[in-house]
């Protein structure tokens, strides 16, 4: 049951050409067994707030080790 919702904001921006640090953060999400949806500007992703409180410290890694220059994250409740 999806009780929290996720919005990710990795930079840089870099408009239709997400680059590998966006990618690094989907997939650091999928291997966490979340579905992501990347929108326009953000990515959002709905799930258990266990589970995604467990995965995003692997998220803010992965976008760091390839190249994000900051990572905005919000988190609140369904």
């Amino acid at each position: 049951m999806a009780d929290a919702h996720l919005e990710i904001l990795v930079e840089p921006f870099r408009e239709n050409d997400p680059g590998p640090h966006v990618a690094a953060v989907l997939d650091a999400a999928a291997a966490a067994g979340l579905t992501a949806d990347m929108g326009p500007f953000a990515t959002t992703i709905d799930g258990d707030v266990d589970q995604l409180a467990g995965a995003i410290a692997d998220m803010i890694r992965a976008g760091f080790r390839n190249g994000a220059t900051a990572l905005q994250m919000r988190i609140d409740a369904t």
